[in-house]
């Protein structure tokens, strides 16, 4: 079943604004048509509910702060169901909670967007200062078999540019979209250009078919809203193509979770967001993402004015990773560096797709990763 798409006008004037990067994300989503936010407040996304506040009072949208982060998935879900393009922002301690909930939008196929602001945990942490330790929760948070996707922004431009796209492909997915963002790109300000016109997409619709499964290549059902005539029903339970529970069926609940797998699998290829820096002649490759991706290519620049052969390979969509586009950067290659402001979580997902040697740099100590943190002319002399 294929997703529609709609070129709209810019919900701002097309030009250059100077913005927080929590702030373009804000306009990123009142720009990809989100009309609802269901939120509550914390540190360091606060800044993205308040705007967006602001924003709706002028375009129409409905912002309710709920009384927990559980409860703002809950009312996304409900949102998403009645036809919404729906949103909520947070931070670590925040995405903990939200974890059940993101599991049921996962079984019950709720387009969604969550932007992830991560700050340095685990737990409380350090509430004010960056970190990326969230990188495998968004992915593995919530128990059982499931897909989502999550894009890594590394400016403000990319917060409005990847906050749509993130809406653009919960849409044609029906999955949860995180935004996987840190401090230093959530709090940082500069400048970012507005197009005239953005493209939208609309999730697939059609009367009288199943909404839970599909026959279609791109495994994508249809997804009527509540009111549009068609008999729902919304459960997190084993269910079969029109939501009847079957949760003693085996063969109902194996095909039911391959789907949810494999319709993000199988589109992979459709997904993947990748950027590559200086990798023409290289015999080192540093893979990073979010602000640690800014320190690296500082660090890549300094090292080839040196004479030494390094490049850049920044994975903007984190998961579904892009193994195949890493696995082509990297060939024939000595050694790959992944600098990281957590103990080593992406680098694992590295290892597993190369067979050359790989290096973490891991910071865990609430600070922004600088270029000299990544200078590996040491790594270079042991290799």
């Amino acid at each position: 079943m294929k997703y529609t798409t709609e070129t709209i006008p810019s919900a701002l004037k097309p030009g250059d604004y100077f913005m927080m990067g929590d702030e373009a994300s804000a306009e990123g989503a009142v720009a990809a048509g989100c009309r609802f936010f269901a939120g509550y407040p914390i540190t360091p996304t606060s800044e993205l509910m308040v705007h967006i506040v602001k924003r709706f009072e002028e375009v129409g949208g409905k912002f309710i702060q709920m009384e927990d982060e559980i409860g703002s998935v809950g009312a996304m879900v409900g949102a998403s169901w009645a036809g919404g393009k729906v949103m909520t922002a947070t931070s670590g301690p925040g995405l903990s909670l939200m974890m059940e909930n993101i599991g049921y939008a996962a079984m019950t196929e709720t387009p969604m967007v969550i932007v992830d602001i991560q700050r340095a945990g685990p737990s409380t942490g350090q509430a004010t200062r960056p970190g990326s330790g969230d990188i495998l929760q968004v992915k593995y948070g919530s128990h059982g078999d499931y897909e989502i996707i999550a894009l890594s922004p590394w400016s403000v431009q990319e917060m409005y540019d990847l906050t749509i796209e993130a809406f653009n492909l919960a849409e044609a997915y029906r999955a949860p979209v995180f935004l996987l963002a840190d401090e230093g790109v959530g709090h940082l300000r500069e400048n970012f250009t507005v197009k005239g016109e953005v493209e939208v997409y609309h999730r697939p619709k059609a009367k009288g078919l199943p909404p839970f499964d599909t026959g279609d290549e791109d495994m994508i059902p249809p997804m009527p809203a509540f009111g549009e005539g068609e008999k729902l029903l919304i459960t997190g339970s084993t269910h079969d193509e029109w939501g009847y529970r079957k949760t003693q069926v085996s063969a109902v609940h194996d095909r039911l979770v391959k789907r949810l797998v494999n319709k993000i699998r199988v589109n992979a290829g459709k997904i993947h967001r990748w950027e590559a820096h200086f990798i023409e002649d290289i015999e080192y490759l540093v893979v990073a993402y979010g602000i640690s991706a800014r320190a690296a290519l500082k660090t890549v620049m300094d090292l080839r004015k040196e004479g030494i052969k390094i490049g850049l390979w920044r994975p903007i969509t984190i998961w579904p990773f892009p193994e195949e586009a890493l696995k082509e950067a990297a060939e024939g290659v000595k050694a790959v560096i992944v600098p990281e402001m957590n103990h080593g979580q992406l680098v694992r997902e590295v290892e597993r797709h190369l067979s050359v040697p790989v290096h973490p740099i891991a910071q865990v100590d609430g600070e922004i990763m600088r270029p000299e943190t990544i200078d590996i002319r040491y790594l270079i002399l042991d290799i």
